[in-house]
């Protein structure tokens, strides 16, 4: 008989700190939701800051100068599409000859890569190619 207050008044503690514990999972929720929230917009504003371009040239037996190269994003909630690219044709001397533009047709996941290629005839005397992020979709 002295067993059922005893147990009725444990159940009781057990209800009631279980009860309490979902409140502060509920604003550690919200709180993180808020954060991812303000990141992903953050990422939406400048993606070029979050979209890293490498690259390289060399020329075909046409005369056309081959661009390879990779967009990597570092965006932790946003995938970028449709990323716009600058190309810069320098000389040897460093004088910028020629300015194109190139959108790679492709999405690229947060932390993932995508590879691409692209042809040009650039000007002569073209040394160097200089590949920049203009812009992105998302």
């Amino acid at each position: 008989m002295k067993r059922l207050p005893v147990f009725f008044f444990t159940a009781s503690i057990l209800i009631f700190s279980c009860t309490n514990s979902n409140k502060y999972e509920v604003k550690a929720k919200d709180k993180y939701e808020n954060t991812k929230e303000e990141l992903a917009v953050t990422e939406q504003k400048n993606p070029e800051r979050f979209i890293k371009v490498t690259g390289s040239d060399k020329r075909n037996l046409l005369g056309q100068t081959v661009v390879k190269g990779t967009l990597f994003n570092s965006a932790k909630v946003v995938s970028y599409k449709d990323v716009d690219l600058k190309l810069s044709f320098y000389s040897k001397t460093g004088a910028l000859l020629e300015e194109d533009h190139e959108t790679i047709y492709e999405t690229v996941e947060p932390g993932g890569s995508k590879s691409f290629k692209t042809k040009y005839f650039a000007p002569k005397g073209t040394d160097s190619v200089a590949i920049k992020v203009v812009s992105a979709k998302f």
